[in-house]
């Protein structure tokens, strides 16, 4: 599928206008088999600068860790972002359409001590005003790993 898919649909994703300001999320970590493995819970605070955004995220696990990124975003106008942060190897590329955005990006994955190299195909759907559901498929060597389902509400 592709983001275009979805240039008719809405209510219009804008990053600018929802994230802004304090979010809570929460959500489930599936492995290759679909097995909820773990459940986190962010607490997110974002702020725009004009075309320049900053979205900081403290996440908490289900099994007490604890994660911090802090992404810096540009929109480019025509629905296209740019992002970085500390863990994301390079730079993300977005595209919105409608009520659709769709994030790719290669990370480095802490996983038991040790970190991977994995690529996340990102897809966020606005609901409502209030709610983002955000699916990711995380991919190594080609093959879905994992997936993480998140909502994200203001």
């Amino acid at each position: 599928m592709e983001v275009t898919d979805y240039k008719d649909t809405t209510p219009t994703l804008v990053l600018e206008s929802f994230f802004n300001g304090p979010l809570k999320a929460s959500g489930v970590v599936h492995d290759f088999s679909g097995k909820v493995i773990r459940k986190f819970n962010v607490t997110i605070e974002a702020n725009w600068q004009g075309s320049e955004g900053v979205i900081n995220e403290w996440f908490v696990y289900d099994d007490g860790e604890t994660q911090t990124r802090v992404w810096k975003i540009k929109a480019l106008g025509n629905g296209q972002y740019t992002g970085t942060a500390g863990d994301i190897l390079g730079t993300a590329l977005g595209q919105s359409s409608g009520s659709a955005l769709r994030w790719k990006y290669d990370m480095l994955l802490p996983v038991d001590g040790d970190e991977y190299q994995v690529h996340f195909d990102d897809w966020m759907f606005l609901v409502n005003d209030n709610t983002i559901i955000n699916q990711s498929d995380i991919i190594k060597f080609g093959v879905t790993v994992a997936q993480v389902t998140l909502v994200i509400q203001k």
